[in-house]
């Protein structure tokens, strides 16, 4: 019977936790979001507008249905809308992306928040490591938008939780959740494309036997996900890689236009660690690296590995791909993309729990100061206009906003 309470009570206090963390991460998004939405600030890219459009047209255009999808933009954004766009009131404010997506705002900092839990084996770490992340300006304005980034980090951090776990239990379960998790990163950002064979590796490597069965059960699985896209394109197109390479496509977009960082590593690494810094803040990148040097001595590597990997894949889109970033202090000294320096974010913050773990009990407090270094370039600035992600919606939205206004 003494067992039994005891796993009664155990029970109980995760599930308190649960609500704690989940509850104060919702109040967190809910208040920026008000802020946003009273400001007029939630459809300033014009990529949440067209993410918005292109999920009402499904159900309400000349040919709704199922083509409305399009080949470029993965789906599961679009998706989760749906329930939302159905109102005219909730589309045209744009609130009808920013119930999905600050959803997944507190499914992505809870998950993250178990998976420092585990990964650290501290409840301590944890608060800290959702704090770095969810009070930075450019995730909660990325929070509560409809926008891609937000969406995608809830599957990676379900992917954490579920690695974490597999790594301690090796159950079943846990390696089903993992596949899931990627499916939804692979639909909803390309990154989870490339993240595919770094994650079965994970999962291969963490099972305690049958590596190689879990290798390609994992692996096979995973890729379903980008079959079913490739599929989709050439039913719709006639090219499986019309996202890619279409009329449409970031390619196509870019066409033969010179940007830094083409061809030239030390360029995009330039361009890329610009974007992360003005995305995390100097304090936050300072406290990422000294909490990836904690994580080595302690010997911590595979999550901050596993969530290194998506700035790894900007850096090598910006060489490869057509895929450029700029930022307003090089050249061209203007705003693309500067948002995916948020990806460098998470790692950051994540890492931040690495610091709480290696401190000595009797100083273990002192990590409370670590979410408010973190703050320290937008408490010296406070303001809207500190935050890159806005600012970059907002320059780049000029011409169009005012175009619409005389049109209302």
């Amino acid at each position: 019977m003494k067992n039994s309470g005891g796993l009664r009570r155990s029970k109980r206090a995760r599930t308190l936790e649960l609500f704690i963390v989940s509850g104060w991460l919702a109040i967190v998004i809910a208040l920026a979001a008000a802020s946003f939405y009273r400001r007029g600030y939630i459809l300033y890219y014009g990529d949440a507008q067209a993410h918005l459009d292109l999920s009402r047209s499904i159900i309400d255009s000349r040919t709704p249905g199922y083509d409305q999808l399009g080949t470029v933009w993965l789906p599961l954004l679009h998706v989760i809308c749906l329930p939302f766009v159905r109102n005219v009131w909730l589309w045209s404010t744009g609130l009808a992306g920013t119930i999905p997506v600050a959803f997944c705002f507190v499914v992505a900092g809870t998950c993250f928040y178990f998976a420092a839990k585990t990964t650290y084996g501290s409840s301590l770490a944890a608060a800290v490591v959702i704090c770095v992340l969810a009070l930075n300006p450019n995730v909660l304005y990325l929070g509560s938008i409809p926008m891609t980034e937000v969406v995608f980090f809830a599957g990676l951090a379900l992917f954490l939780v579920a690695f974490a776990k597999f790594r301690t239990t090796a159950r079943k379960s846990w390696l089903t959740l993992g596949i899931a998790a990627s499916w939804a990163m692979s639909l909803t950002r390309y990154d989870g494309w490339f993240l595919i064979p770094f994650a079965s590796l994970w999962f291969a490597i963490a099972a305690p036997h049958r590596k190689w069965i879990v290798l390609a059960v994992f692996g096979v699985l995973a890729s379903l996900a980008p079959a079913y896209w490739i599929l989709h394109n050439w039913w719709e197109t006639g090219n499986g890689f019309d996202f890619y390479s279409g009329p449409y496509s970031a390619k196509a977009i870019q066409g033969s236009k010179p940007y830094s960082g083409y061809h030239d590593w030390a360029l995009s690494v330039l361009y890329y660690g610009k974007a992360a810094q003005l995305c995390a803040g100097s304090y936050t990148l300072a406290i990422g690296i000294l909490g990836v040097v904690c994580a080595a001595i302690k010997r911590v590597f595979a999550p901050l590995g596993f969530l290194l990997l998506t700035p790894l894949f900007y850096i090598w889109s910006l060489h490869s791909s057509g895929n450029p970033i700029h930022v307003p202090q090089l050249w061209p000294y203007s705003y693309y993309n500067t948002r995916y320096g948020i990806a460098l974010v998470i790692a950051a913050a994540f890492a931040s729990g690495a610091i709480v773990s290696f401190l000595p009990v009797r100083f273990s407090k002192l990590a409370l100061a670590l979410p408010i270094m973190a703050l320290i370039p937008w408490l010296a600035r406070p303001g809207i206009g500190s935050s890159i992600c806005w600012k970059e919606s907002q320059v780049n939205s000029v011409a169009r906003r005012a175009w619409t206004d005389a049109g209302a």
